[in-house]
């Protein structure tokens, strides 16, 4: 990777790393604790420290496996620590909710923020059905100090855990939700990732169970294209940061959501078929974050490095599906005098995300089958019964005239985006 291709972020921990001899302190003291003063220096400490998903670290981080924690309001502690947890698989079934008819504030198709989707998830009875409470009330949120609390951390180089003191360091509780027997401490997202940091379900819960009496649980939320995912989590020993365990996750709608597979044939006999387009065949296998990088640019255009250091993606992902959105004809890449190319919803995409929920995925639909290889991989699928496997999607590839794809090591490549897309078609019937 050139350095014009890093993020600003990645130059200035490059040059910290380098000036302080991170990894050589590392080594010789098991840590290094750095001051937001020092690394002011080089950028912003809200922008160098805010890793939310391990691929966003830097790659000075990776290289040496790394990970950064807050200590305090000034101070950060760098240690070969594991600081990030994978999602587990969703639960495909979705259950059904509704909001209160006399609301006029909150709609179901518009859900622009996270805060939104958090006062649709309450005023929906889906949070009371979650969490098993008959009824909750708003408490804490926002930003507010941590206290004095010690625990232990994965050590990724030895088998033996890490103490890590914090003293008064800043936490952000994006929801509180109490009910007669439990206090549900939430953390909400709009972008679909692999992981998360630990620490934002961790600091809260430990500031929350030393001030309560009742029990404490941590709950994530993440909403995109018209589904809510809530995972709660439990801390099965308090002081070891890697302890927690999934007790339970659900998926919820607040609209309709069924779809036929009739549904999806007449879709596709709408879409056509159109000529492949002057940009790279899709090297991006997961859909639902096509779709989801698009919600993220529904009020914004973003440059490359702001797509990749706002969402769950390093510089190769952000090309990658920028590049399908492109290749549906859902982003644009717009150019100005000056300054650096920008990404932006194309109308098309802006008509297809002001849809509610079945309507955008019937749109969607046929944004992918109207691209010929994609539409004889979902022929073959409703002829057989069965998703046609690597080489058959190759032989299909290399019967269009694709841009920019030669190889027979690509057209493999490629074919798992394919099935991946037409499997993501199938799904919404729920088969």
């Amino acid at each position: 990777m050139s350095k014009t291709e890093k993020g600003k972020n990645d130059q200035a921990w490059e040059a910290l790393f380098e000036r302080y001899a991170i990894p050589a302190r590392v080594e010789e003291d098991g840590k290094f604790l750095i001051s937001a003063a020092q690394i002011k220096e080089y950028r912003e400490p809200r922008l160098m420290a805010k890793f939310d998903h391990r691929i966003q670290l830097p790659p000075v981080f990776a290289k040496h496996r790394l990970a950064i924690l807050p200590v305090s309001r000034g101070d950060y502690v760098i240690a070969p620590f594991e600081a990030y947890h994978l999602f587990e698989p969703s639960e495909q079934k979705v259950a059904h909710v509704s909001l209160p008819a006399h609301l006029q504030s909150l709609s179901a198709d518009d859900i622009p923020s996270e805060a939104i989707a958090i006062n649709c998830a309450w005023a929906s009875g889906m949070l009371a059905d979650f969490l098993g409470e008959e009824a909750l009330h708003a408490t804490v949120s926002g930003r507010m100090g941590s206290g004095q609390f010690d625990f232990y951390i994965e050590n990724t180089r030895s088998a033996a855990p890490f103490p890590v003191s914090v003293r008064q360091s800043q936490i952000e509780i994006d929801a509180a939700f109490e009910g007669a027997r439990s206090l549900a401490l939430l953390e909400a997202k709009r972008d679909l990732a692999e992981d998360f940091l630990i620490r934002q379900l961790y600091y809260p819960f430990r500031v929350w169970s030393e001030r309560i009496a009742k029990e404490v649980r941590p709950v994530f939320l993440v909403y995109s294209n018209g589904i809510f995912r809530l995972y709660e989590y439990r801390f099965q020993q308090p002081d070891f940061y890697n302890s927690l365990c999934l007790v339970k996750q659900k998926q919820y709608a607040i609209v309709d959501t069924a779809i036929t597979l009739s549904d999806i044939k007449a879709a596709a006999l709408r879409a056509g078929t159109a000529a492949e387009p002057p940009v790279p065949f899709p090297q991006a296998n997961q859909f639902e974050r096509v779709v989801n990088l698009c919600e993220l640019l529904d009020s914004q255009e973003l440059c490359r490095e702001q797509v990749t250091e706002e969402y769950a993606f390093d510089v190769r992902q952000t090309n990658y599906y920028t590049d399908a959105a492109r290749y549906l004809g859902l982003l644009e890449r717009r150019y100005s005098e000056g300054r650096k190319p920008v990404y932006a919803l194309t109308p098309a995409g802006k008509r297809i995300l002001r849809l509610g929920y079945r309507p955008r995925q019937l749109a969607l639909c046929e944004a992918i089958l109207r691209r010929r290889v994609f539409r004889e991989t979902f022929l073959r699928y409703l002829e057989t019964g069965r998703m046609p496997g690597v080489e058959e999607i190759a032989g299909i590839m290399q019967a269009a005239p694709l841009y920019h794809v030669g190889k027979p090591s690509t057209y493999r490549r490629r074919a798992s985006t394919v099935s991946g897309w037409v499997n993501w078609i199938v799904n919404l019937t729920g088969r």
